[in-house]
């Protein structure tokens, strides 16, 4: 059994959160996060700096929090985790900093995180047994505002390799992410950041059949997603509509066909990865992974077992950040508080 603080500072969330391993179970103790949505609408979207500076304001904060919901001392900790890699590199700066200040202070060892890697630990949280019962092979599609990849995954957790998600890519999109093809033309429809929580409101009603709108690389032997086309289609539909003075009338159907060409798109591609793969399970992560359609359309999927996580982990947090560090650390994958002086942030993978 081990205990585990997380700190997620990745882009627009300060997070922090106490998660124990035991036994291919992980329990959440405690998730304390500050959203900076209220701080970023005015810009509609996300502002490096801002989020930077904010993160500097609230990060200590969101880990006392956790300590305190949890109720246990900081010499309970076995193990610090906390995001490196990928994100905003001044806002991965603060999270990374704090967790070496804790880690010398405390002499803890540290488990520096793939942020993806955190969100596909996500599925785990909260949930009985998920870690020992994965369906393999087993197809991960991380969908969020700013990452669309699959991933095939062949071994249990337990037997991850540093950076298996490089070694097991099949496909990536190649501009726009699928959440920022929701944020970016809900933003043109009037909506506020984030976006694509608006579009999926606005679409119950709607006719998603309405517009016709692109679905870009649409052959089976590529597995790569593209949705800056579909942002583009969408400014002149919206174009025409204002000059029509129809807009306001068709913001329900507009927003119905566009989530329904990202998430056919996305499914489209799913669907040709787990017959080229025999996929035997599907796990769906990331923001966009709580779009009420995309949860809708894969329902209709058979043979296959399905894993998503609960609502609340489906955005940034800690807690996933926690799961991920406790499954590195039973591995012995960790810096000695020594070691972890030197540890930096990377805005790449």
């Amino acid at each position: 059994m081990s205990f585990v603080l997380g700190i997620e500072s990745s882009c627009d969330e300060s997070s922090a959160s106490v998660v124990e391993f035991d036994q291919h179970l992980f329990k959440v103790h405690s998730v304390s996060t500050f959203s900076q949505i209220d701080l970023h609408i005015p810009y509609g979207g996300v502002v490096p700096e801002v989020a930077s500076r904010n993160h500097l304001e609230t990060v200590n904060q969101m880990i006392d929090g956790a300590m305190k919901v949890w109720g246990g001392k900081y010499s309970d900790l076995d193990a610090i985790a906390v995001t490196n890699r990928p994100g905003l590199v001044g806002a991965l700066l603060v999270g990374v900093s704090a967790t070496k200040a804790l880690s010398y202070c405390l002499k803890k060892p540290v488990v520096p995180v793939h942020h993806l890697e955190g969100h596909a630990c996500s599925i785990f949280l909260d949930q009985s047994d998920t870690l020992n019962t994965i369906k393999l092979p087993l197809l991960l599609v991380v969908v969020s505002g700013g990452h669309t990849s699959m991933y095939i995954i062949k071994t249990l957790p337990e037997f991850w390799e540093k950076d298996f998600l490089k070694h097991s890519l099949i496909g990536q999109s190649r501009d726009d992410a699928a959440g920022e093809a929701f944020d970016k033309t809900a933003k043109l429809m009037g909506f506020p950041y984030p976006g694509g929580v608006w579009i999926d409101r606005e679409a119950k009603g709607g006719n998603p059949h309405a517009f016709t709108l692109p679905r870009a690389l649409p052959q089976k032997s590529i597995l790569d997603f593209s949705f800056s086309g579909l942002k583009t289609a969408a400014s002149f539909v919206i174009q025409d509509l204002k000059k029509k003075g129809t807009f306001e009338s068709s913001k329900k159907d507009l927003a119905a066909s566009v989530q329904e060409a990202i998430i056919d798109a996305l499914f489209s591609k799913i669907k040709i990865a787990i017959h080229q793969y025999d996929c035997k399970g599907i796990a769906i992560v990331g923001g966009v992974a709580a779009n009420s359609a995309l949860r809708a359309r894969l329902e209709s999927l058979k043979n296959i077992k399905i894993y998503q996580p609960l609502k609340e982990y489906c955005t940034d947090n800690a807690a996933m950040i926690a799961a991920a560090g406790a499954l590195r650390f039973s591995q012995g994958q960790f810096l000695t508080h020594h070691e972890a002086l030197k540890l930096n942030a990377q805005a790449s993978a």
